[in-house]
């Protein structure tokens, strides 16, 4: 007889990290990192030397709290090069309008100072500049919603100085340390331009396919003598490898790739992801390319970072992922990407060759208790490729299992192996856990991503439809115990599966999730529309098209919604300005409507994703009673039978 392990409660997975988010500063003395304080993440900073208790850091008595924010969490920081600051995004209850704020950890009693405080601007990237070290580069959109300008800021005074005005077609800009302005357009056909700003006028430099580049050319990174950028390029391939654009001729030079995975495209539209290319903190020089497949393949570029890579290496045996280096590259704080043990953070001394664990973000939880996360390649029913994400509860027998199905957001995105809050809060509910790379997920080749092309609720569905058939064929899944979940596209996905499947899945769970794909492109932020284009515009249709409208009409559940007869749970941010909520809010009237069970969760402090602890602990509480009464799984320690005929407790 097999024994489940011990119910880790909701507020285990997803109260705060004791620390996570560590990057070292420039002159190598100090660490940054998050930490909560009041409920929420904020930005602390210790000495790096001295001993790292695992405790709370409000409770280490070497660590120093250098925000105050006990509204909505702090995501990510960054050091400015002399290490005398650190500078931040915030936004305002998820409406991503993000302002840039600024502390100094010499005074951590000083409030932090908002240096862009325009009502309703956004902040898109945060850009430093070698040779204007008390600046910061950032876009902004303070002139017309829909044009994101280029500004240089003052990062003592704040004060702002335009450097290049967007003509309406550029969606990103970047500075070389040599003072270049490079702008990323896009033309009305979706084709990517990349220009240098000379004195106002763009002087074009080459064309990049919209179909290759659906986010234009990542990572975009400029070579230290600012005469080439570093992009990810599948031009006359299928796979994206690393090559250098020489910005005066628009030549492209291959630099690397890897014979079978792509350069690593998370970072397109993650931005907790790490980046593709390590760069050294100092010089600028490119040290490393990460590639991606079942697992993560780094390719060492530069003779330093090859001798520090193993050393690295030898720390974990996860995937290395964040990376930070003091101004010299001798000194290392790094974490790791793990199945059951995330974040893990370290520090490697090159010079002496010393390495010590600084700490784990969630001591609290013993990797022992965790389910293994396995990687696996099946066939769809037209032969493609897909890769599964397989987790299997522990202490029970793998045959007939209570399933969800968690599909990922995006579309333009895609699982990995690594540790995912929920994914292992449903293994430890009692379900078997199946993360579908369905076509149109990027990372493994642009012909598997442009397959999706026209495909919304089509043979994306379809994906998802075998990756269920081949896990009850497998035995792992008992086909009446399936639930189907997910985010963003994921969301839609699981309408699709309820309204268009009805008779596949026992329960859906819609998070943030569109249910009419013309109200989605409609609605699209006023920045973003023309990069909307390659994404939106190319897969799913442009609804001013009467044809393409009322194929996209067809494609939508809210139109599909009288056929929904599986228990529903709809999750929305009233402050989501990338899905309106009026995509859950209508699918929930309808199904109220015709007596269809249905649960609302509306917060009304997030946005397109929730934030906070408190926000996600309800959501997955609610998720986990949901599921338990639907599917049978434990919840709250209980075990709950399930009248659907066939189905059982587990």
């Amino acid at each position: 007889m097999t024994t489940q392990p011990t119910l880790i409660t909701v507020e285990e997975f997803f109260d705060p990290p004791a620390r996570t988010g560590a990057q070292i500063s420039p002159d190598g003395t100090k660490v940054a990192f998050l930490a909560p304080w009041r409920d929420r993440l904020n930005v602390f900073v210790r000495d790096l030397d001295g001993d790292w208790p695992e405790t709370d850091a409000a409770d280490d008595p070497a660590a120093r709290r250098v925000t105050a924010d006990d509204h909505r969490s702090i995501g990510a920081f960054h050091w400015t090069a002399d290490s005398h600051h650190l500078l931040y995004l915030q936004d305002t209850d998820g409406d991503e309008n993000h302002h840039l704020l600024r502390v100094e950890p010499a005074r951590p009693d000083e409030p932090a100072v908002d240096l862009t405080p325009i009502p309703g601007v956004r902040v898109e990237g945060i850009q430093f500049g070698a040779d204007r070290p008390g600046s910061v580069f950032v876009q902004l959109n303070a002139r017309r919603p829909e044009l994101m300008d280029f500004h240089e800021v003052d990062l003592e005074t704040g004060e702002r100085t335009v450097l290049a005005e967007n003509p309406g077609d550029v969606f990103s800009w970047l500075r070389t340390a040599q003072g270049r302005i490079l702008a990323f357009a896009i033309a009305e056909d979706g084709t990517h331009l990349l220009s240098e700003w000379d004195d106002g006028a763009p002087r074009l430099i080459n064309r990049f396919s919209g179909l290759d580049h659906l986010f234009g050319l990542l990572p975009g990174v400029p070579t230290p003598d600012g005469t080439e950028l570093w992009i990810g390029s599948s031009r006359g391939s299928d796979r994206t490898r690393l090559v250098r654009v020489d910005l005066d001729t628009g030549e492209e030079l291959g630099v690397d790739s890897h014979p079978v995975f792509d350069l690593d495209t998370r970072p397109a539209v993650d931005r907790s992801a790490p980046s593709a290319l390590i760069v050294h903190p100092g010089t600028g020089e490119l040290l490393g390319a990460r590639y991606l497949g079942a697992r993560q393949e780094i390719h060492a570029l530069d003779p330093h970072f090859a001798a520090v890579l193993p050393r690295l290496a030898e720390l974990s045996d996860g995937d290395l992922a964040h990376v930070s280096a003091d101004a010299t590259g001798r000194r290392w704080v790094v974490d790791f990407t793990h199945d059951r043990d995330p974040r893990v953070t370290w520090f490697y001394d090159h010079t002496t060759g010393l390495a010590r664990r600084l700490f784990r973000p969630y001591p609290h939880l013993d990797p022992a208790t965790l389910a293994p996360v396995t990687p696996i390649t099946v066939s769809a029913r037209d032969g493609i490729d897909l890769t599964l994400h397989l987790t299997l509860p522990l202490g029970v027998e793998h045959r007939d299992l209570p399933t969800v199905v968690v599909l990922h957001g995006g579309p333009w995105y895609r699982d990995s192996w690594g540790y995912d809050p929920e994914v292992q809060l449903l293994a430890n509910r009692g379900y078997a856990v199946l993360q579908v790379n369905f076509r149109g997920s990027t990372g493994y080749g642009k012909a598997h991503t442009q397959a999706a092309i026209g495909e919304f609720a089509g043979r994306m569905h379809d994906d998802v439809v075998d990756a269920v058939d081949w896990a009850i064929a497998e035995g792992y899944t008992d086909r009446d115990r399936v639930a189907i979940y997910g985010g963003s596209y994921g969301g839609y996905a699981a309408m699709v599966g309820a309204a268009f499947t009805p008779d596949r899945f026992a329960a859906a769970i819609s998070y943030v999730g569109m249910s009419d794909l013309t109200d989605l492109a409609r609605q699209t932020l006023p920045f973003a529309r023309r990069l909307a284009v390659n994404s939106f515009g190319r897969y799913m249709g442009d609804p001013d098209v009467p044809e393409q409208e009322a194929d996209m009409l067809a494609r939508s559940p809210i139109n599909r919604v009288d056929d929904i007869t599986a228990p529903m749970l709809l999750v929305h941010g009233a402050e989501d300005v990338r899905v309106h909520r009026s995509n859950s809010d209508r699918v929930h009237e309808a199904l109220r409507a015709r007596g269809v069970e249905v649960e609302y969760l509306l917060n009304e402090r997030e946005g397109h994703g929730f934030s906070n602890p408190d926000s996600n602990i309800e959501l997955y509480r609610t998720m986990e009673r949901f599921l338990s009464r639907h599917i049978g799984g434990r919840s709250d320690g209980m075990v709950v039978a399930v009248s659907t005929e066939g189905a059982h407790g587990c």
